[in-house]
């Protein structure tokens, strides 16, 4: 079974400068700026696009046309607590549990993140040397494992 993509016109024009939708105001920890940003999801839904903030070991929510952004996972420093993040590098959202699930590469380790009440992660996978994630509309999560040069299934 194939993964769903979107489909671009091969006649498709795409304007030569982006416009800077998150960041942009140098490297560091404000709530306005963002250090090595790795993987983003966009949330048509909730007009918002998560962002993970490699360096700065979180996940960064942006509202469309925001100035700042709002950190919803990690951000309390480097670390392995289920409250830390470190160095994540891909965030997706399971919108049938209303998580987050997290590539924390530094702790091998995937994570599920409630955008509820999320103080807190679950480690889901262990072991993993992950970079990227991707779900399927049968919400079955594809995870990439570099150390193993492979890509991962889990139902």
């Amino acid at each position: 079974q194939s993964l769903p993509f979107n489909h671009i016109n091969n006649n498709t024009k795409w304007k030569q400068h982006g416009i800077t939708i998150a960041g942009g105001n140098g490297h560091g920890h404000q709530l306005n700026q963002l250090f090595w940003p790795e993987g983003i999801y966009i949330d048509d839904d909730h007009q918002t696009i998560y962002i993970t903030d490699f360096w700065n070991d979180r996940i960064v929510e942006w509202k469309y046309g925001a100035k700042n952004g709002q950190v919803v996972a990690g951000g309390k420093g480097e670390g392995k607590q289920s409250d830390q993040l470190y160095g994540p590098t891909d965030v997706i959202v399971d919108k049938k549990n209303n998580s987050l699930i997290i590539c924390d590469a530094g702790n091998r380790r995937v994570v599920r993140w409630s955008r509820q009440n999320g103080t807190n992660g679950e480690t889901i996978i262990s072991d993993i040397q992950c970079f990227g994630l991707a779900m399927d509309n049968n919400g079955d999560l594809y995870v990439t494992d570099s150390w193993k040069n492979a890509v991962r299934r889990w139902k």
